[in-house]
């Protein structure tokens, strides 16, 4: 990388520092300052656009290249079937709300489940479906509504509830062996899923145990609540997707499936008109459509990041003061590949995406200073998978704001697996002795 790269790769860093100053910057400012509803004042697809700006000056290329990189980081296909899973979400959650489903299912989950083990509970069934489906977006999409309504009627902070959700996703996808960040992650390092799982494990099953005992205390200060009269058929249509999704089904077909069983159950149970179903599913896709914008911009401004060469500087960078720390032994080198899949997750806010995107050099290096495959293949699934579940511009915190009608960032700041699970996997690299392969 000559000199006029280098400089050219670190300025295209500069616009997502801007949108961050400004998308965080100003919430934070205005809640200090006692405004209501701080964090949304400056929503976040117009925050970007200032830091998509300074993007295309950067880039120095004609207007015509510069937007045809915009539309191409936009227009990628991860990010647009996330926003087609919003779409599916929201019009899953309208429908469910307005045929009594929702409520249905928060007083049968009442009856069954004591009002100070709601949270644990919830964090476990999350993490059993992510693990399951092997998406965290398919498993927010299908439990946010429920745990909308769990927080309500049983007085639970909003905020507290949907880190609950956002900690069972990410345990769960970390782990799943369909998930698309074990494929990749495995992919890039040439391990084996069943050997990544189980060093996976290693690292998410005390983290997970931690933070359960954390939710239970956190719930103990929660009094009974009473529950409403309900009708079970009303929780058809969740026992149902919930069963699909643990079976594997497309995570489309299950949120389809999902709003058709909602309507008919309302139909045949609760005097729904079939006849509002179309401007249902219509408000459900209207709910999401600020975070439907906001992932196609966060998109667009790291392809930006990415074609001007700023993760490749990052990268550079990290293994470079890796490679200083020698007298670690491999130590150095296992959080030098923690760390590029988790600074690469913060520009692009996909933890797919950054793994295939550090999955070469972080091969090199665990080739470079013999750490095994499924090592290696860990720590890119760990790391970018606890940057995912901390940055308030990503996917599945914006849904969950979306959903419960909260900030992303009041999301991320209780997602307290995340941080956990970073403690955890930080003190098994230093605490333990070099992990080497012969190769």
């Amino acid at each position: 990388m000559t000199l006029s790269q280098k400089q050219q790769a670190r300025l295209s860093l500069l616009p997502l520092l801007l949108f961050v100053a400004l998308f965080l910057g100003t919430g934070l400012y205005l809640q200090s300052q006692g405004v209501d509803y701080a964090f949304y004042q400056l929503p976040g697809p117009v925050a970007i656009i200032p830091a998509l700006v300074l993007a295309i000056w950067l880039y120095k290329a004609p207007l015509n290249e510069s937007i045809e990189v915009l539309v191409k980081g936009a227009g990628n296909s991860n990010i647009i079937t996330m926003c087609f899973i919003f779409l599916l979400a929201g019009a899953f959650a309208t429908v469910a709300q307005a045929t009594g489903g929702v409520d249905a299912v928060v007083n049968a989950g009442l009856t069954i489940v004591p009002a100070q083990f709601l949270l644990p509970g919830l964090f476990v069934i999350s993490a059993l479906i992510a693990t399951a489906m092997g998406t965290s977006m398919g498993t927010i999409g299908a439990l946010a509504p429920i745990a909308v309504g769990l927080s309500s009627q049983a007085q639970l902070d909003p905020a507290l509830v949907a880190g609950v959700l956002l900690s069972g996703a990410i345990f769960g996808d970390n782990l799943s062996i369909i998930s698309d960040t074990t494929i990749a992650s495995t992919r890039t390092q040439g391990a084996e899923m069943k050997d990544k799982f189980r060093e996976n494990l290693k690292i998410a099953l005390p983290a997970a145990l931690v933070t359960l005992a954390l939710f239970a205390f956190l719930a103990q200060s929660q009094t009974e609540v009473a529950v409403k009269e309900f009708s079970w058929t009303g929780v058809l249509p969740y026992a149902a997707i919930l069963v699909l999704a643990v079976a594997g089904m497309n995570v489309f077909v299950v949120l389809l499936l999902g709003i058709v069983l909602a309507a008919l159950q309302g139909a045949l149970v609760t005097d729904y008109q079939l006849a509002n179903l179309g401007k249902d599913i219509y408000k459900g896709f209207g709910s999401m459509q600020e975070i439907f914008l906001l992932s196609m911009l966060v998109g667009a401004l790291g392809e930006f990041v990415k074609q001007q060469g700023g993760l490749q500087y990052l990268s550079s960078h990290v293994t470079a003061l890796a490679l200083k720390l020698k007298q670690a032994g491999n130590k150095a080198q296992q959080l030098a590949i923690g760390a590029l899949a988790f600074v690469s997750n913060l520009c692009i806010a996909n933890n797919t995406v950054a793994i295939v995107v550090v999955g070469e050099v972080s091969k090199d290096i665990a080739v470079h200073h013999k750490i095994t495959p499924k090592r290696s293949a860990s720590l890119l699934d760990v790391f970018a998978c606890i940057a995912q579940g901390l940055v308030p511009y990503g996917a599945q915190a914006l849904l969950l704001g979306a959903s419960f009608g909260i900030s992303p960032w009041d999301v991320v700041t209780n997602s307290y697996y995340c941080l956990i699970l970073a403690v955890f996997a930080i003190a098994r690299i230093m605490l333990e002795k070099s992990v080497r392969s012969d190769f």
